[in-house]
């Protein structure tokens, strides 16, 4: 119910990074649905930029929420790069990885493993490496004519959003919007690349439950193709995460590109 749906000011109260972090991407407890879901998406995203695959200048990561493992390819390909995050305490987490600070979370296995499927062993320098092509970690808001507002940017070749806009959007048209939303931060020709969780209501952090919007993998497909893009690639896959609810239909990977014309 949209009445019902987690607002901002839950995000700004209850979310908490720590925990998201120790559910959903800690490497250190073994096999789980978690580890091989972010192992799975590191894949995804090795293909999506890795040798022949999307390449530019600018790359603008979309929800990054505490997390930096979805632009470790990215790194190799874009030379500046925004994250941004609606929470203050999210964007906070990311600040204290890139300056390095006591307590940062230990991204260690997932940087080896990214580097695994790029095939070196130079874990340090990959940490480096997207430390340096980093340039700003942004405010944002999906819901907004203009997601980074106040900040403008030059349009980018690349938006990149995981596992972040059934946590933003409250309503099927709320979606539709935001995808438009997201469009006008591309260049004509740009490339949007998400990741979407299907048909799932809600999600746990801690001992807080956090909403997400129920959707199909054929409504996430038309409202792409409605906010002005072509889908170039989609794979649905049917790994779940544990941490949830109720269990979902999987996930659905989609690289699109904006058009150039009307």
């Amino acid at each position: 119910m949209e009445g019902s749906f987690t607002g901002p000011d839950e995000y700004q109260k209850y979310f908490s990074p720590k925990d998201y972090l120790d559910t959903y991407y800690s490497f250190e407890h073994g096999p789980s649905p978690e580890t091989e879901m972010i192992k799975f998406s590191l894949q995804f995203l090795h293909k999506v930029f890795g040798p022949g695959g999307i390449r530019g200048e600018t790359l603008i990561d979309v929800g990054s929420g505490p997390t930096i493992y979805q632009v470790l390819a990215a790194c190799e390909a874009f030379s500046d790069i925004t994250l941004s995050d609606f929470t203050d305490r999210n964007r906070e987490e990311l600040q204290k990885w890139l300056r390095k600070d006591a307590g940062a979370f230990d991204w260690t296995p997932v940087l080896k493993f990214a580097c695994e499927l790029e095939g070196n062993s130079h874990w340090q320098e990959k940490a480096e490496k997207l430390r340096a092509t980093v340039k700003r970690v942004l405010k944002c808001d999906v819901n907004l004519g203009k997601p980074l507002a106040p900040v403008e940017l030059p349009a980018a070749d690349c938006v990149l959003t995981l596992l972040a806009m059934e946590c933003a959007c409250c309503s099927l048209a709320a979606y539709r919007a935001a995808l438009c939303n997201l469009g006008s931060l591309l260049k004509p020709g740009g490339h949007l690349v998400t990741s979407i969780t299907l048909q799932i209501s809600s999600y746990m952090v801690g001992k807080h439950q956090f909403s997400c919007l129920y959707i199909t993998k054929e409504e996430v497909e038309r409202a792409i193709l409605d906010a002005g893009f072509d889908i170039e690639q989609l794979l649905h896959s049917e790994q779940s995460y544990s941490a949830t609810i109720a269990p979902n239909k999987g996930i659905c990977f989609i690289v699109a590109r904006k058009r150039s014309g009307p």
